[in-house]
């Protein structure tokens, strides 16, 4: 190619890249189309935070307003008073789940997906059945268990049973570890490494996104989990964030913009979770299904 075809092949890519983008005012339909539905799915939660910020005579007049005409900071140090046992039953409640549920869900992910045994394929099939069974069908022999095991009232049934069958993080796990390459395993296998060794220091730093997909998952679940406190504990000092929300709401009168500060309150530990782990939860997710 001589030197003048060179430049002309240069100067005309040049102006391909300069030339403005067909699709723009697609895009910027796409944006804008999109931008609304955020609007549209945001209100309840600004409508709550505005509510949160106003005296008990604006939450709900006629007309309504969205900015309160003076701002009530001191609804949530009203609504925060007396919350904290609460939220620390949560908190454990939730480390709880999240802790023993990765460990438990990882071991089985990584047998089922690397390891080989007899019926390997029909337990796995076993084991996701059972999540087609609601658990509202066992919930009466499983809390006549509970009570004879002296589980009642106590924080047990709220995580033991999660931690012990984590169907949908073992799927989810089995699914990140078949997409990790054999090669690494066969290589820890030739270095001397043990099965959980390999496990441990290999397979699990790989899915990483996976097991924070899992856990964000699960920290939701048991942070926002009504009906497990409501059935079995009894005792008000073991009730968890949820319940504390329904004690806002008295049987004659109900201080709306306290009850909306403290859901404001309630939802800050799931929001800042999802903020800081949205990455990696949508890797994991879009990572586990590589492999079927």
């Amino acid at each position: 190619m001589t030197t003048e075809a060179t430049t002309e092949a240069i100067t005309g890519a040049v102006r391909v890249l300069n030339r403005p983008p067909r699709h723009i005012p697609r895009r910027v339909v796409l944006i804008v189309v999109l931008l609304f539905f955020a609007v549209v799915f945001a209100m309840p939660l600004l409508w709550m935070i505005s509510a949160s910020l106003k005296p008990e005579n604006e939450v709900l007049q006629s007309p309504p307003t969205f900015l309160p005409s003076e701002f009530q900071w001191g609804n949530y140090s009203q609504a925060g008073h007396g919350l904290l046992p609460f939220f620390l039953n949560s908190c454990k409640l939730a480390a709880l789940n999240v802790g023993f549920l990765l460990l438990f869900a990882s071991l089985a992910g990584y047998g089922f997906a690397r390891l080989n045994f007899a019926f390997k394929n029909l337990a796995f099939a076993l084991l996701l059945s059972t999540a087609m069974i609601p658990g509202i069908v066992y919930l009466v022999p499983q809390y006549m268990l509970f009570r004879q095991m002296g589980w009642i009232d106590t924080h047990y049934p709220l995580w033991v049973p999660n931690v012990l069958t984590p169907v949908f993080g073992t799927f989810l796990l089995r699914q990140a570890f078949r997409g990790v390459p054999i090669e690494l395993e066969e290589a820890a296998k030739l270095d001397g490494a043990s099965i959980f060794g390999t496990f441990w220091r290999i397979m699990l730093p790989q899915v990483k996104p996976a097991l924070a997909a899992v856990g964000a998952l699960t920290f939701m679940g048991s942070w926002n989990d009504l009906f497990g406190p409501l059935i079995f504990l009894n005792s008000t000092r073991l009730q968890t964030m949820p319940i504390a929300l329904a004690l806002f709401k008295g049987e004659y009168f109900t201080q709306t913009n306290l009850m909306m500060a403290a859901a404001t309150l309630t939802i800050l530990p799931p929001l800042l979770l999802f903020l800081l782990a949205q990455k990696y939860f949508v890797q994991g997710i879009t990572m586990s299904g590589l492999k079927g």
